[in-house]
């Protein structure tokens, strides 16, 4: 019997580059970030290949499948030889409505926003800003009213 190799969790974030810090890997695994199978796991936990791996790193949940195991840091080139991105592309959609919410439609130097403007930034705190469709509204009304 030949037993398979297993590695920490916080270690093999750290190592496959997922975390620029080991601490802050752990960190994550305290806080409930890091889910296998949907369940919670602690910074301790081993992993085995071909699990699953959620990542909450808000506003999205990556997904990741271990290939390999590894325990020391690699080059970001040879990432893609231990851990596959499987994050589907939804999730991705988040990251980007989330990076063009609108206020970097407003031109540099623009200054304050008027009370319009301000009503719309309003509105905005009380809508779903993790689905693209309600993302994308937003920037069309903000687009639309400061032009």
């Amino acid at each position: 019997m030949n037993p398979e190799k297993t590695v920490r969790i916080d270690k093999y974030l750290w190592a496959t580059r997922i975390y620029k810090t080991r601490s802050m890997a752990s960190d994550a695994c305290r806080k409930g970030r890091i889910l296998i199978n949907n369940i919670a796991v602690k910074p301790s936990y081993s992993i085995n290949r071909n699990q699953i791996i959620q990542v909450r790193k808000l506003p999205v949940i990556y997904t990741f499948e271990v290939l390999n195991l590894i325990e020391n840091r690699i080059p970001a080139k040879e990432v893609p030889d231990f851990i596959k991105d499987i994050t589907p592309e939804e999730e991705k959609m988040k990251l980007s409505a989330a990076k063009n919410n609108g206020f970097g439609l407003r031109p540099k130097g623009s200054g304050r926003p008027t009370k319009k403007e301000r009503r719309i930034i309003d509105r905005l705190n009380f809508t779903n800003l993790h689905s693209a469709t309600g993302a994308m509204l937003i920037i069309e009304l903000l687009t639309n009213t400061m032009y």
